[in-house]
């Protein structure tokens, strides 16, 4: 395992080397130099040693060099992609590309009249440079290329590209897209506050563009921009609220708030828009006092209720109702005093008083909101508990079930063995009081049976009340029936009424005592089938239905079955269980392809199961066997098995079957043969 480890990373390098070469013997043609570089970007995707074994040998330096110098535009392209993919797969690689030098020849690319595909591929080298990296965000700043981006965000996409298809997207579109991504890293993670303040310029133009366009390509990137611009820097937030940022959010909100009750994604666009909000008035709730003139809170309880919408969303919207909520509830519970009043005092201070008292339905909304949040996860709760006490009386049940069968069929067996030691005197007598006490505890069983099927699911206690009456009554006939018959005890076979309804368990037959086999204990052996049994009459309301149609496989129990009659057997049931029905199946899937083998193949070498033994094989009476007797190969056996050598090759079965050999001749003898004129050939000269 390690050679081959070894041998591909020297393949790996050896195929390096060799496309640098290349790329520097190749500058006047530039279809094998972008060539060179795609795969040079394949190879460093699919291993990353190879990043790092390529910035060694200074195949980074030569690509930044090749982007700067190059005349053709589709070898600047692969490069810029070659070194932000590179970079993108190892943080050694983007350090190294990290200097000023290089976002200078960027910040050229994307201020000159460059393609948009040339452009986009800067802003994807910048975007990888500055991800995650602190000195990347000051170089994008000192070398003016946030500002170049900036730019790029107001002017690349007109009003009319605004009204995107979502059928074809422009290349336009994918640029702006692109410096959306790389402005929100140039802010964020880490938090760069210099970044956000020059970021923040771009806040008007992006109110105009969420009033122009609800669409998710547009509200998207603007809303992740927004809130990584404006997050933790009170400064800019209040910027963004000075030119009527908030009051922008809170339109789009209303917009597609109205419209989440017929399309998915304006309820998912709405979350986001929601996100962005709270971003806003997070660090300072007095800022949500804007919010109360549009409903914003009753449009947030609206949105809440939405089914299509996850537990993370919802939480989301809880939290911006509480920010919105926080500082909304003191201003609104002022006292008259406290403001300055125009001409209408009367009627502004009835307006003060209706959003107080829609203020307080909120606050009764999101506490009932709450009640019901509680009292769900109360009663999942509670559901829980019961299964698990439903499941502990279940097999308890099951338990206490099959140790009173085992009781009862101890006692019958019993109560046979000693009516044989019984002198002739008494085994003349009546047998009318064994019958009896025998009903008698077949009757209590039943009793018992019931109680515990009434006390384990009290759902179905109709269903259970009619089925306990059939038993009883069937009892109650059985036990006088009993009574009235005089029957030997021992050539009694008695069950309980209930358990044959439930179980169906098989009955135990004694057709011959003298020749009778030692008896197996027939609820071991089904004690899988009985605890089923129990929990599937438990579980549905037609288990008196199901119960009717039963596996022959689980119910031949006595049966004396092998291989052949238990599959015809489960063959001709046509109510199998899960595990007979897969048994059934396997075995037909089997017989199935064996035929299918059998046919195919035309050259089919068989051998046989059995012989007999050869007559110069018989033992001696005292049992000791006869050396067989020594015949040697004639001439024409020579040739037969050489012909069967050329033809069937050294299946020595088949060629002792297809030529008339000798009798007492077998495959081995054949084998020995063929290898002794073999050794022999070699030796003659």
């Amino acid at each position: 395992m390690e050679n081959e480890n070894t041998k591909k990373i020297q393949e790996m390098k050896t195929d390096l080397n060799l496309l640098l070469e290349c790329l520097k013997y190749q500058m006047d043609n530039p279809f094998s130099q972008k060539e060179a570089l795609v795969t040079i970007h394949s190879i460093c995707q699919q291993n990353s040693n190879a990043s790092i074994y390529f910035r060694e040998i200074g195949g980074l330096m030569f690509i930044k060099n090749l982007a700067k110098s190059s005349e053709h535009s589709m070898v600047k392209e692969a490069s810029l992609y070659t070194l932000g993919a590179v970079a993108e797969q190892n943080v050694f690689c983007q350090q190294t590309l990290c200097t000023s030098e290089l976002f200078e020849d960027l910040h050229w690319f994307l201020s000159n009249d460059s393609n948009i595909n040339l452009k986009r591929m800067s802003v994807y080298v910048i975007l990888v440079l500055v991800s995650n990296n602190k000195v990347g965000q000051m170089l994008v700043r000192e070398t003016g290329c946030i500002t170049v981006l900036s730019e790029l965000f107001t002017t690349v996409l007109s009003k009319a590209e605004l009204n995107l298809s979502d059928k074809s997207v422009s290349p336009s579109y994918q640029l702006w897209s692109s410096v959306c991504s790389t402005l929100c890293v140039c802010v964020n993670n880490p938090q760069n506050d210099d970044n956000q303040m020059i970021c923040c310029s771009l806040f008007p133009h992006a109110n105009e563009c969420l009033i122009n366009c609800l669409k998710p390509e547009i509200i998207r990137p603007i809303c992740s921009f927004i809130g990584l611009t404006l997050a933790n820097n009170t400064h800019v937030q209040e910027y963004f609220i000075s030119v009527g940022g908030l009051d922008v959010l809170s339109q789009v909100l209303v917009k597609l708030e109205s419209n989440s009750h017929k399309t998915l994604s304006s309820a998912k666009l709405a979350v986001v828009v929601t996100k962005t909000m709270d971003a806003c008035i997070a660090d300072n709730p007095t800022f949500g006092i804007v919010l109360y003139k549009y409903h914003i809170v009753s449009k947030l309880l609206a949105l809440l209720v939405h089914e299509s919408l996850d537990s993370e969303e919802k939480f989301s919207i809880m939290l911006t109702i509480g920010h919105c909520t926080e500082a909304c509830a003191g201003k609104l519970s002022l006292s008259q005093e406290e403001y300055s009043f125009d001409e209408n005092e009367a009627e502004q201070l009835k307006d003060m008083t209706v959003k107080e008292k829609n203020l307080e339905e909120y606050w009764k909304k999101a506490k009932e909101i709450l009640h019901r949040i509680e009292q769900l996860e109360k009663e999942g709760d509670e559901e829980k508990f019961q299964r698990e006490a439903h499941k502990n009386r279940i097999s308890s049940m099951s338990i206490n079930i099959q140790n009173t069968l085992k009781h009862l069929h101890t006692e019958s067996i019993s109560g046979d063995t000693k009516a044989e030691d019984k002198d002739k005197s008494q085994s003349s007598q009546p047998q009318d009081y064994k019958s009896h006490g025998v009903m008698n505890k077949v009757c209590a069983y039943d009793e018992q049976v019931k109680t515990l099927l009434k006390s384990a699911n009290p759902v179905n206690a109709c269903y259970r009340e009619h089925v306990q009456n059939k038993t009883s009554y069937n009892a109650n006939s059985s036990c006088n029936q009993n009574l009235r018959e005089e029957v030997p005890s021992e050539k009694k076979n008695f069950a309980s009424p209930l358990s044959d309804h439930v179980f169906k368990h098989p009955i135990l037959t004694v057709k011959n005592k003298k020749q009778q086999l030692p008896l197996t204990d027939p609820f071991a052996l089904c004690s899988d089938i009985i605890n089923k049994e129990v929990i599937s009459f438990l579980a549905t309301d037609n288990c008196s239905k199901m119960l009717k149609y039963r596996c022959a496989g689980c119910i031949a129990v006595e049966k004396s079955l092998n291989s052949r009659n238990f599959s015809k057997l489960l063959h001709s049931c046509p109510y199998q269980c899960d595990r007979h029905k897969v048994i059934v199946e396997a075995e037909d899937r089997y017989k199935s392809e064996l035929r299918k083998s059998l046919i195919c193949n035309k050259k089919i070498l068989l051998t046989p199961r059995r012989r007999q033994r050869l007559s110069n094989e018989s033992t001696t009476p005292g049992g000791i066997k006869k050396r067989r007797i020594r015949k040697n190969f004639t001439e024409e056996e020579v040739n037969y098995l050489l012909s069967g050598v050329q033809k069937m090759g050294n299946h020595w079965n088949s060629i002792l079957w297809s030529f008339p050999f000798q009798q007492g001749r077998r495959a081995v003898d054949l084998a020995h043969k063929y290898h002794r004129l073999s050794k022999h050939k070699c030796t003659v000269p």
